[in-house]
């Protein structure tokens, strides 16, 4: 199901869809309540949401659609890059978030994914690697996780440690990789070091 308040977006967005095999748009909503109205009638397997709309926005509509059906996978779309407007939508329940410049193929893998159950890592808009001065931009929550990455502490050990779910954990590390143009946990960690976001007697939580 997708969900925007531009009807050339959803247009767009559902021709692209129709081009992936075993695809299928089986509604389309402008607003929160039509999004809502919407589930109850198709239960669609992964809802492509904007989180700009006017009215109900996307994540107080991901709220509320989560509270219906706990179930509900939920894949957010911005333009934002604002790290506030992707931790709300976390929160909020998303599964993951994508922007709206992403590649077809890009697209169509994070939905892929999310249907699997897993994190879509956000992709640099250039689809290519990003200089250090970009990658070195790690917030102070995503500096506190990669300290505890380097432990050896698994995304529910972290979130338990500094007091947030398993889900926002996933994306602070989806995050981390990104920035850090990391293929995995361990790289990661190497390129902390590389980038001295990492001391050599490794980062904690600071208490």
């Amino acid at each position: 199901m997708l969900v925007d308040d531009h009807p050339v977006m959803r247009i767009g967005l559902a021709n692209l869809l129709g081009l992936e095999p075993g695809f299928e748009v089986v509604a389309q909503a402008d607003d929160g309540p039509s999004a809502l109205e919407l589930w109850r009638l198709h239960h669609p397997d992964i809802c492509l949401m904007d989180i700009s709309m006017e009215g109900m926005d996307g994540v107080e509509t991901l709220r509320r659609l989560r509270k219906a059906f706990p179930d509900a996978r939920v894949l957010m779309l911005t333009s934002s890059k604002a790290p506030e407007d992707v931790r709300h939508a976390m929160d909020a329940g998303a599964c993951g978030y994508v922007m709206k410049n992403i590649r077809r193929g890009e697209l169509a893998d994070a939905i892929r994914a999310a249907h699997r159950g897993e994190l879509p890592a956000p992709r640099p808009a250039s689809g290519g690697p990003q200089p250090a001065s970009a990658r070195r931009g790690l917030s102070h929550r995503e500096l506190e996780v990669l300290g505890l990455i380097r432990q050896g502490f698994t995304n529910v050990e972290i979130g338990r440690l500094i007091g947030i779910s398993e889900r926002t954990t996933r994306w602070h590390v989806a995050a981390i990789m990104e920035k850090l143009g990391a293929a995995d946990r361990a790289q990661a960690v190497a390129r902390g070091f590389e980038n001295g976001l990492l001391g050599v007697t490794g980062g904690g939580t600071g208490g």
